[in-house]
């Protein structure tokens, strides 16, 4: 049962979860959510029609009905399940992950995520105690919705007039091919915009360097103002500037104040960050008068926590990035149709997308490095002790790992759900204090607890 993690299940299919193991999770779905519908759609992986047909064949047998939407991106569940008033939906995907991955991302009522803790979880137990799975006396129907059009339709509000733009997108042959080409035209440059679950071009992760080389190889041949590039499921999506440079996706969650406050006109919205995101985001927000919350990274912490404080928007460095006008829910093509839109704006004004990000990096910036060791909760506290020794931490958060802020520097070091695996990240106001701090780390963990940086 290793496919049950904190956000979804996933895992490589036929390995860490089986037909047998979908079939259970959709008969227990009905029951755990109170339930006689199920809204399901799925990705173009290989295995998501196998997996959908054990799934549907769960639902059914519990009794509900299936309301099939066919292939789709996980925002499209997300946005059906809210506007059409389902209590609970599933998306087939493995979202960024190599091609033999998949899984199912699970919601309830208002599209809320379904966690280990939220639900997953008692699924989980239920399947290993062995509980049984009889027919119901009634067996669910199948019925198809069509989603397209509403869908389209919706998110055609947020649009702008991109005219002024070069756009340069990388469709990563994942589900943002069902609606990129509709949305914004034929006038941009595409690569990887034929839907293939073998994912042929490159893994669906925007957030491996090599996977985005094409994208700014064609940033730089067109001459592009932007690069777009989405993953597997398009819930998340990053960029690249008219320079063929990376943007570091949590600086982005501030340039979005460009678009809610300068055109839109909010004043002092609240906004949600995570645990790992650079100081640079809460200073630029601060001339806007937000109110900025840092919460635990992943959607089923974020969504919730977006909503509890009546946010506007919030992000991830994962590129996820959260919207109340998307039901407090992540959506990669809305979050582009905002970007395109701010970077219209400041090319109307001679400002380039590079100049814009150029004036909000203020820090020296690790990235996150993963230590591969065993003893996680151990290690966190020896790190956190060791520079705590040093200087008294201006700031401390525990609420995902750990985050300590000093004067010139921070870190947080948090462990993986799913791997043995601590995730360490830090910023500085210089290189040499940043370099000695990451070096620092590696020699106490790999020295105590023999980690290995990967």
């Amino acid at each position: 049962m290793g496919a049950f993690h904190a956000y979804d299940i996933r895992g490589v299919y036929g390995t860490d979860f089986t037909r047998e193991t979908v079939y259970k999770i959709g008969y227990f779905i009905p029951r755990l959510l109170g339930v006689d519908k199920v809204l399901v759609g799925r990705d173009c992986r290989v295995s998501s029609g196998e997996i959908h047909d054990a799934l549907s064949e769960g639902i059914r047998d519990a009794g509900a009905d299936v309301w099939d939407i066919g292939l789709s991106s996980t925002p499209m569940v997300y946005f059906s399940t809210v506007n059409y008033g389902f209590g609970a939906s599933v998306q087939i995907t493995a979202s960024h992950n190599p091609a033999q991955y998949n899984g199912m991302k699970v919601s309830r009522e208002n599209a809320l995520p379904v966690g280990l803790d939220t639900g997953l979880g008692q699924i989980r137990d239920w399947i290993e105690a062995g509980e049984p799975t009889p027919a119901a006396a009634r067996r669910g129907e199948v019925h198809t919705l069509d989603i397209h059009k509403d869908y389209i339709e919706f998110m055609n509000r947020f649009k702008g007039d991109y005219g002024n733009l070069r756009i340069a997108f990388d469709l990563s042959n994942g589900m943002s091919c069902l609606f990129a080409h509709e949305v914004f035209g034929e006038e941009p440059s595409y690569i990887f915009d034929t839907l293939d679950g073998r994912f042929p071009n490159h893994d669906p992760n925007p957030l491996v360097p090599g996977n985005v080389e094409p994208l700014k190889e064609l940033v730089r041949k067109t001459g592009a103002d932007i690069g777009v590039i989405y993953d597997g499921d398009a819930d998340r999506v990053m960029f690249v500037d008219d320079k063929a440079r990376f943007v570091a996706p949590d600086l982005v969650i501030a340039l979005m104040a460009l678009y809610f406050c300068d055109e839109r006109g909010e004043k002092n919205p609240r906004v949600l960050q995570e645990i790992r995101s650079s100081k640079a985001v809460g200073e630029f927000l601060e001339g806007y008068g937000a109110e900025l919350h840092t919460w635990r990274v992943g959607r089923a912490f974020a969504a919730p926590k977006l909503r509890e404080i009546d946010g506007l928007w919030g992000g991830e460095l994962a590129g996820h990035y959260y919207f109340k006008d998307f039901f407090y829910s992540d959506s990669g093509l809305l979050s582009s149709l905002i970007v395109l839109r701010i970077v219209s704006a400041l090319k109307k004004k001679g400002v380039r997308f590079s100049d814009q990000m150029d004036a909000m990096v203020k820090y020296r910036n690790s990235g996150e490095i993963n230590f591969r060791l065993e003893d996680k909760a151990a290690a966190m506290k020896a790190v956190c002790e060791h520079f705590s020794s040093q200087e008294k931490p201006l700031k401390v958060m525990d609420f995902d790992g750990y985050r300590m802020e000093f004067g010139d520097w921070w870190f947080n070091i948090r462990p993986s759900n799913t791997e043995p695996y601590l995730r360490f990240i830090c910023e500085a106001h210089d290189d040499a204090v940043l370099q000695q701090k990451i070096k620092e780390t590696q020699e106490l963990l790999e020295n105590r607890f023999g980690a290995v940086r990967s």
